[in-house]
């Protein structure tokens, strides 16, 4: 998961540990969605799936600095390559 209040631990999220994760869908299976690059605990319950449309994105660029870049780099390299 990426966002605010996101917090790895042993413990089961709980409702104020809300955060937004953009997997990608592999597959449909009945009502089961099978997704890759998922950034939660295997059982973690999903709230809500949102569309994203680029006319929905911030218009204009969008700069920040260096370091989520560099931080972030194998972020959506396949699990089993990282």
């Amino acid at each position: 998961m990426t966002g605010d209040r996101n917090v790895r631990t042993p413990q089961p999220p709980t409702p104020a540990r809300i955060a937004t994760s953009y997997p990608r869908l592999l597959g449909v299976d009945g009502r089961d969605l099978h997704v890759t690059d998922l950034d939660a605990v295997d059982g973690t319950p999903i709230i809500d799936f949102v569309s994203v449309f680029q006319e929905m994105l911030p218009r204009g660029p969008v700069t920040q600095p260096s370091w989520p870049t560099e931080m972030l780099q194998d972020y959506w390299r396949d699990a089993g390559e990282r």
